[in-house]
C-alpha cells in the first residue's frame, strides 16, 4: 500500500465461523473515504442499509485513521460505525484514551466483525495477530470488573479494553464501549450490537516502542504538527492549563449556555434554570475534581476526573462532562453534582450512552408529571433515577420499555411528543430555540440527534472561526455544511474535534499530507468530508429515511418558546432547512443521482 500511516492490515471476525482472517486496505477507497468514520461507513454501507441492526447480517465496524497512533496532537480517537439498533440509520461513535493508538501499535488498522458467536468471547490482538478467545467468565459482569479480569490475566501495562457492560449484553438500545480510561463510544447502541453478536471485549496488548505509524513525508508531517500544536497551545479554550476547555472541561458550558437561555430544562420545557450552578464546571471544580486526564497525544487534557468522598453517592469516576451534567441534571431537574457522578459511574459500569438515558428519565417524568403514568417519577429524584436506571439495565418492569430509548418509550406512554429527538436519537444539551444553527444540526445529523455532527455552536456562542448571531436563521444552512463536512473528515483521520477550535482545514490538510504524502488542500478536505457525508445520508435513504419530515424537529422547539435570555424564539427550521437543501443540492433531504456521481459515490 502507498499510503503513509497505515499499517495496511485489517483484521476480519466471523463470530458464526469462530474464525479470524486478515485483509490489506483498498488503496482507492483510502484515499476517497480517508479512514475512521469514512471508511467505516462505507463497509457498512457495502454491507447494504436493508440488514437489522441487531442480526447476524449486521457489521461491526472498529476504525482508526492514518494519524491514530502518531505524535499528531489530539489523535487518540477511536471510531465504531454500524447500523444503529436505536434509531434504523447508519452511527459512528468515537472513544479517546490509548485503545487507538494501541491498535496501530499492534500492527491493525481496523477490525471488521460479522456473524454471531453462539457463546461469549472476546478478541485478543498481540504483535499483528488476532485470536478469538471464551468470555464466559466475564459474561454478566460489569465493564470495570471486565477491564480488571484482563489486566489480571495480561498485565496491566501497555494494555487497552474496550468492552460491553450488562447493559451491551441485555441490548439496551443506547448500550456502548467502555474502555479501560472510562472513555466511551456511547451514542447509536454500539453496545448492543455487540450483545447480539455475544462479543464481550477487544483486548489489545502492544508498545509503543517501535510501532508508531511513520509518516510518508517527515519533514512536512514534523513542520504541519509543529504550526498545529503552537495553535492548541495558543488557543483561547485549548491552551493547556489556561483554556475553559482544559481547565474545566466540557463542563465550562453549563454557566454560559444557561446564560444566554439555551439549557433545555426538565425535558426541554424551560431553557433556563436557576438550579444549573449546583452542576456547572466552576461547581464540579471547586467541590469534586481530583484529576485531570488526557488522552493519547493530547496537550489539553478536557477529561476531569471526579470523587465523592462521602454518603450515599460515594465513588469516583472520569469523565465528568458537559453532556452528562446537563442530561442528567437540567434535563431531569437534578442539579446535585454527587448525584449525578453516582450516575455518571452507573453508565460507565454498565456501558451505556448518558446522552439517551438522560432523555429517557426526563420523558419519563413528562409522562408522570402529567398522568400518562402511574410510575412516581419526579423531578430531580436522583434515588429514583439510580433505581430506574438499574431497571434498564436489567430490562425489569418499566425499565424493559426504558431501555427501548426516549422515542419507544414516549410512544408506549402514549404521547410520541415527550420525545425530544430526530430519527429516534435524543437530543444533546443545547436548546434549539436558543441556538438557531445547532437546531438545524440536530435535525439532519445523519446519525439522529447530534451536536457533533456540526458543531454550530463554536461560530453561534464562541465566535469561532467567525461569529454568527445565534437567534438569527439566515445563513445557517450554509454554515452547517461547512462544519458538517469538516467534521466528516477529521473523524476519519481520526482526530479529536475540540482541535477544531483552534486549527482548521489547511491544518488538516497539511497533516494529512505529511502523515501520508498525498497533497490535499483546505478544498479538498471538505470536498472529502462532503463526500462521505452525502454517503451516509444516501445509506439512510435506502434505508428509509427519505422524507423531509425525518429531518425536523420535535414540535415543542417549532411551538413553544424559549425562556431566559432567549425568551420568546422558537426554532425557525422552515428557513434554515430550505436553505441547507439547497447549499447541499439535495432535494427533500434526498441525494440525488447528480450529486452521486459528482462526488464519486456511484
Amino acid at each position: 500500500m502507498g499510503i503513509g500511516g497505515f499499517k495496511n492490515k485489517e483484521v476480519v471476525v466471523d463470530l458464526t465461523a469462530g474464525s479470524v482472517s486478515y485483509r490489506g486496505i483498498d488503496e482507492e477507497l483510502a484515499r476517497k473515504y480517508i479512514g475512521g468514520r469514512g471508511l467505516g461507513v462505507k463497509y457498512v454501507f457495502d454491507n447494504g442499509p436493508d440488514v437489522e441492526a441487531l442480526s447476524e447480517e449486521n457489521i461491526l465496524c472498529i476504525m482508526t485513521g492514518p494519524i491514530s497512533g502518531s505524535r499528531t496532537s489530539m489523535s487518540g480517537r477511536l471510531c465504531v460505525v454500524t447500523k444503529s439498533p436505536l434509531t434504523g440509520t447508519v452511527t459512528d461513535s468515537h472513544m479517546g484514551g490509548w485503545t487507538a493508538a494501541r491498535l496501530k501499535w499492534a500492527g491493525v488498522d481496523n477490525i471488521i466483525i460479522k456473524g454471531r458467536s453462539d457463546k461469549p468471547v472476546y478478541l485478543y490482538i498481540e504483535n499483528g495477530t488476532a485470536e478469538l478467545r471464551d468470555a464466559s467468565d466475564v459474561w454478566g459482569k460489569g465493564t470495570r470488573d471486565t477491564v480488571r479480569a484482563m489486566q489480571d490475566r495480561y498485565g496491566k501495562d501497555n494494555l487497552s479494553v474496550m468492552c460491553i457492560g450488562q447493559a451491551g449484553e441485555n441490548r439496551v438500545r443506547y448500550a456502548g464501549f467502555i474502555n479501560e480510561n472510562d472513555r466511551s463510544a456511547g451514542r447509536g447502541g454500539t453496545g448492543a450490537v455487540a450483545g447480539f453478536k455475544n462479543l464481550k471485549a477487544i483486548v489489545i496488548r502492544a508498545e509503543q516502542k517501535g510501532n508508531m505509524p511513520q509518516p510518508a513525508n517527515d519533514e512536512a508531517y514534523k513542520k504541519a504538527n509543529q504550526a498545529s500544536l503552537k495553535l492548541i497551545m495558543e488557543g483561547g479554550l485549548t491552551a493547556p492549563k489556561k483554556g475553559g476547555l482544559s481547565v474545566y472541561g466540557t463542563n465550562v458550558l453549563t454557566s454560559l449556555i444557561n446564560e444566554v437561555g439555551a439549557l433545555p430544562t426538565r425535558n426541554s420545557q424551560v431553557s433556563h434554570w436557576e438550579g444549573a450552578e449546583g452542576h456547572s464546571g466552576e461547581t464540579v471544580n471547586s467541590t469534586l475534581l481530583v484529576a485531570d486526564n488526557t488522552c493519547h497525544a493530547c496537550p489539553v487534557a478536557c477529561k476531569k476526573e471526579v470523587e465523592v468522598k462521602e454518603g450515599k453517592y460515594k465513588t469516583r469516576v472520569e469523565s465528568f462532562e458537559y453532556e452528562t451534567a446537563w442530561a442528567l441534571g437540567a434535563n431531569c431537574g437534578l442539579g446535585d453534582a454527587a448525584a449525578i457522578s453516582y450516575l455518571l459511574n452507573l453508565c460507565n459500569e454498565h456501558g451505556m450512552d448518558t446522552i439517551e438515558l438522560g432523555n429517557v428519565l426526563s420523558v419519563t417524568m413528562e409522562a408522570f408529571e402529567k398522568g400518562l403514568i402511574s410510575e412516581r417519577v419526579d423531578w430531580g429524584d436522583a434515588d429514583r433515577m439510580i433505581e430506574l436506571t438499574e431497571m434498564m439495565v436489567r430490562r425489569e418492569g418499566i425499565g424493559d420499555i426504558l431501555a427501548e430509548g426516549a422515542v419507544r418509550a414516549a410512544k408506549a406512554f402514549g404521547n410520541p411528543d415527550l420525545a425530544m429527538a430526530v430519527k429516534g436519537q435524543a437530543i444533546p444539551a443545547y436548546d434549539p430555540r436558543g441556538i438557531q444553527g445547532i437546531g438545524l444540526g440536530y435535525a439532519t445529523s445523519n446519525r439522529g440527534a447530534c451536536h457533533l455532527r456540526g458543531y454550530t455552536v463554536a461560530s453561534e456562542i464562541a465566535g469561532i472561526p467567525e461569529p454568527t448571531d445565534r437567534l438569527k436563521p439566515e445563513g445557517k444552512g450554509e454554515l452547517l455544511k461547512i462544519f458538517q463536512d469538516l467534521h466528516s473528515f477529521s473523524d476519519s483521520m481520526d482526530i479529536c474535534k475540540f482541535s477544531a477550535f483552534s486549527i482548521g482545514a489547511e491544518n488538516y490538510a497539511a497533516q494529512y499530507a505529511g502523515m501520508t504524502g498525498i497533497e490535499i488542500t483546505a478544498d479538498d478536505v471538505l470536498k472529502i468530508g462532503e463526500r462521505i457525508y452525502n454517503l451516509e445520508r444516501y445509506y439512510n435513504n435506502l434505508a428509509g429515511f427519505n422524507k423531509r419530515e425525518d429531518d425536523y424537529l420535535p414540535k415543542r422547539f417549532t411551538e413553544e418558546p424559549a425562556t431566559g435570555n432567549s425568551a420568546g424564539s422558537v426554532s425557525r427550521m422552515d428557513i434554515m432547512l430550505d436553505e441547507y437543501y439547497r447549499a447541499r443540492g439535495w432535494v427533500d433531504g434526498v441525494v440525488p443521482e447528480e450529486k452521486l456521481r459528482e462526488l464519486e459515490i456511484i
